[in-house]
């Protein structure tokens, strides 16, 4: 589903009607505001958004006559805005549930937008009873508990539930939580896709009276699946089990594809430089696109390695993806020479490191104003953490594939690809990581070990733990501190980071809200 494109999104629920009656199905069940897309944010703010939206809910009623369709969407009253689902059926707007759960925390900001709503919506199809739930109702036991007091046989959750690479085993949790209390069967229906930084990962389930799950989908694979109802037990089909490196590598294709797709970009363009993370990008964006849409860049200079060149020239090859070699020493020459007379009298530092960065963000933007293609930077987790990396550099671009990838599961991720089909070459993953831009620089001789990075960065940024309490489990607590102040001293730079898939509980993005400006260290 696309956000505000209630046409195209009422046509793709008009397919799944028609699938369901070639199937002999009763019941249609789509995802949490599936007519208007997830999350709309201030949009549901807007009257003629809502407006619209149900003014397309209204005009697909008559499609729905011999089978029961339910259909999220955002149920406007005067300035009252619900979190709704319609059970549409006979032509006609049958019944309407109003969500009674909101969630307002990490990416969730449902109070902002949304009343809550207090009664029980229970329907029946071919003589079982259906309990109507939305997404966090049944992260509490109230709305199932009332659900079943209303004679529901069956608990019917519908879904739009961010991934992160925990998510679904606590969605397992929750709802088998309820499934214990009430006894009842349960069909958590969810959607997939991507809508900015947020990506939706399917795996819709269903659980049988005593918790076992009798239906899995796939992950991040969009399909209308069959499933039946008898006695306690809702069964389907069953998706064969992902590694998480696969799962992850799913959800970076599906918010680089999504996001491309949906604003009509013709393309993508990134900077190659022979390094694993770029090289990874590279992966992920010819997997998610075809490599007839991928235009690969690389810019070596004087402190660019023989290797970096021999292997972007390999990758671009194996791909089959369009290759452009830029040399940016005259235009770092003709820049040092422009500058040489306010800077005389000091040493060159990272003024004229990073000056190279910057020049190949502009040559890359240039290239994406005359062609429209668009440029995704290759940063990971831990440069964005720490500032590893360059305003108006490497930072610019247009979507950030791998910004909430550490660079442990960078070469994981890599590593995975590789048993696929070999696209990334051996010494891309093996030699130090470099951003060449002095000579024999290596990552390391500005940072800790990104084994010790990573897990400082895990620990203070997505579990909230004290640089006291990181050391407390076993890090050395100078590397502690070091990351800890990068990480504080750098949100200037985050602020001005186009956005990138979110894959953990705390991305730095829509669940990263730090002042830019503060006095606040943390005790060390």
């Amino acid at each position: 589903m696309t956000v505000g494109d209630f046409a195209g999104n009422a046509d793709r629920i008009r397919r799944a009607v028609d699938a369901a009656r070639q199937a002999g199905a009763k019941l249609v069940v789509t995802p949490e505001m599936a007519l208007c897309g997830y999350p709309a944010e201030d949009l549901w703010l807007r009257d003629d958004f809502c407006d619209q939206c149900t003014a397309e809910l209204v005009k697909l009623a008559p499609y729905c006559t011999d089978v029961a369709v339910v259909v999220g969407y955002p149920h406007r009253e005067g300035r009252t805005r619900y979190n709704a689902a319609a059970v549409l059926r006979n032509g006609r707007i049958e019944r309407v549930y109003f969500k009674q759960k909101l969630p307002n925390y990490r990416v969730f900001d449902e109070k902002r937008y949304f009343e809550t709503g207090n009664q029980a919506c229970v329907f029946e199809v071919e003589g079982r009873k259906v309990g109507l739930t939305i997404c966090e109702d049944l992260w509490f036991p109230e709305p199932a508990a009332q659900a079943k007091a209303a004679g529901a046989e069956l608990l019917l959750s519908i879904n739009a539930s961010p991934f992160n690479r925990a998510q679904q085993a606590e969605r397992y949790t929750r709802m088998g939580a309820r499934v214990k209390e009430t006894r009842l069967p349960l069909l958590y229906v969810h959607g997939t896709g991507g809508q900015d930084e947020l990506v939706f990962d399917g795996a819709s389930f269903a659980l049988d009276g005593e918790g076992l799950v009798t239906y899995q989908a796939e992950t991040f694979r969009e399909a209308v699946d069959i499933v039946e109802l008898t006695g306690a037990t809702v069964s389907g089909p069953m998706a064969k089990p992902l590694t998480e490196e696969e799962i992850i590598y799913r959800a970076l294709m599906t918010g680089v594809g999504d996001y491309v797709n949906k604003n009509r970009f013709p393309g993508v363009l990134l900077g190659l430089s022979g390094g694993i993370d770029s090289a990874l990008v590279l992966a992920i964006c010819v997997d998610a696109l075809g490599p007839e849409r991928v235009h690969a860049v690389m810019m070596p200079s004087d402190y660019t390695a023989s290797m970096s060149v021999e292997d972007s020239r390999e990758m671009a090859k194996i791909h089959g993806v369009q290759y452009t070699e830029i040399a940016i020493k005259p235009i770092f020459d003709a820049f040092r020479a422009q500058l040489a007379p306010g800077f005389e009298g000091r040493a060159e530092d990272t003024t004229e490191e990073n000056l190279q960065s910057r020049i190949r963000g502009t040559l890359l933007m240039a290239m994406s104003n005359k062609f429209g293609s668009i440029v995704v930077t290759t940063g990971n987790k831990s440069e964005m953490a720490t500032g590893y990396c360059t305003l108006y550099g490497d930072m610019a671009g247009g979507y950030a594939v791998i910004k909430d990838i550490v660079k442990t599961l960078v070469y994981r991720l890599s590593n995975w690809r590789n048993t696929k089909g070999r696209v990334i070459p051996a010494r891309a993953i093996e030699r130090a990581p470099s951003a060449e831009l002095r000579p024999d620089q290596t990552d390391q001789d500005s940072l800790p070990p990104y084994e010790v990075l990573d897990a400082v960065v895990e620990r203070y940024m997505e579990r909230d733990m004290s640089p006291e309490q990181i050391a407390g489990v076993g890090y050395d607590m100078a590397a502690v501190k070091q990351v800890v102040r990068l990480i504080q001293l750098n949100e200037y730079k985050r602020r001005q980071a186009p956005p990138g898939v979110r894959i953990t509980p705390r991305g730095f993005g829509k669940d990263w809200r730090y002042p830019i400006t503060s006095g606040f260290r943390p005790k060390t």
